[in-house]
């Protein structure tokens, strides 16, 4: 096939959609690898719902994974969404408080791990610049995911992570915030827009590009 042919918007369009396939099935795995280090600990719950799946069905929350990021995308220019939580139940664990920390941070550890694969193809394959921008594009996304999820407000993983060093009783007191660091985030996104303020890529960018230039990718 001579590619010189096809138009660049179909390129560009199909770039896009095979970028996007990729990135929904890194937050798969993220999702996945939570409940598989949860049931490598002594917690069944999610195996017994059917999330040690790959299955995306398994994973989307309607208005987290679909409804919501469009509304974003229409009214705010950014795209930010969630998926289906992973149902644990701690007291299944024999420390609480490590065992929520170790799944926690599963999630991003595999995100890491998925950028670091792709690295290593980036740097292996032939030459070619579509692969190259692939590459590029899933390491940054998985990043992304890592280290965005990383930031301790509730209920990113980072909050979780952070609980495995508080005392019982600030722990106890942390957690109880995490329906109030949904409206956090929402209020740095919202303040972010209207100011022109990117508190978010002011946390996460310096990492990223740590990261990335770490894996010969920039």
């Amino acid at each position: 096939m001579n590619f010189t042919q096809i138009p660049d918007s179909v390129i560009r369009h199909s770039l896009t959609a095979i970028i996007i396939v990729m990135v929904f099935y890194s937050i798969i795995l993220h999702e996945v690898s939570h409940a598989l280090v949860s049931f490598w600990l002594g917690d069944d719950t999610a195996k017994r719902m059917g999330r040690l799946s790959l299955n995306p069905l398994k994973h989307i929350d309607w208005f987290g994974t679909v409804i919501l990021p469009l509304m974003m995308y229409f009214t705010m220019g950014v795209i930010w969404g969630y998926a289906k939580p992973v149902p644990l139940n701690p007291y299944n664990y024999k420390d609480y408080k490590l065992g929520t920390g170790l799944s926690a941070l599963a999630g991003p550890v595999t995100n890491i791990l998925i950028a670091i694969v792709f690295a290593i193809l980036y740097h292996l394959m032939p030459a070619n610049m579509l692969w190259a921008y692939i590459c590029q594009m899933v390491i940054f996304f998985n990043l992304l995911l890592a280290f965005f999820n990383l930031i301790p407000i509730p209920p990113l993983d980072g909050s979780k992570v952070l609980g495995m060093v508080l005392s019982d009783d600030a722990y106890h007191r942390w957690t109880a915030q995490e329906r109030m660091g949904m409206y956090v985030l929402f209020g740095i996104l919202i303040v972010s827009r209207l100011f022109g303020l990117n508190i978010i890529g002011k946390i996460v960018m310096p990492p990223i590009t740590l990261f990335m230039n770490l894996l010969g990718v920039l």
